[in-house]
């Protein structure tokens, strides 16, 4: 198994106002943009104490890769990504270690989204996917066990619930 460890760019990105830029929602896609491809998705991954990568759970686990991984992956899942890289954005873990679900409610759902914005996938009642859109119909994404953290298209899900603002 291969191991990694954060380290340059993004241990730099976890304190707030080390990526020189002017607003928060610039800073967090910076760091989203900066972890592509350098962070495994992980079921249950980023939801320790703290935002970031953490060890994952196999707990409710329905991927395709078996046995499960998540336990032995330090990485994120799609809700973690977003916690991670809004607190790096804003500076405090505005969104919480809880899942997709309890992320939605401190959100407003807005029309016309903006880079850095927040895409659910679900129904208002249950959701089950988070993306942060950076524009054109695109958006990072930690996806699914075997990949990275991404770009996909927002249509890569086709239950898509819409888009919303911290």
């Amino acid at each position: 198994m291969r191991r990694w460890r954060v380290v340059g760019v993004a241990a730099l990105l976890v304190i707030p106002g080390a990526v020189p830029v002017q607003d928060e929602l610039t800073r967090l896609l910076a760091a989203a943009y900066a972890i592509r491809g350098t962070i495994p998705y992980s079921w249950g991954g980023g939801h320790a104490a703290r935002p970031g990568p953490s060890l994952g759970t196999c707990a409710g686990y329905k991927g395709k890769i078996k046995p499960c991984p998540a336990k032995k992956t330090r990485g994120l899942d799609c809700s973690g990504l977003a916690r991670w890289v809004y607190h790096i954005g804003y500076g405090w873990d505005v969104l919480g270690p809880g899942n997709t679900d309890s992320h939605l409610k401190r959100l407003s759902k807005i029309s016309t989204p903006r880079p850095g914005d927040l895409v659910f996938y679900g129904t208002r009642k249950r959701t089950h996917h988070v993306g942060i859109y950076i524009g054109q119909g695109k958006m990072i994404n930690a996806y699914a066990t075997g990949t990275t953290v991404r770009v996909d298209d927002v249509k890569v899900l086709d239950d898509l619930l819409g888009y919303y603002r911290y």
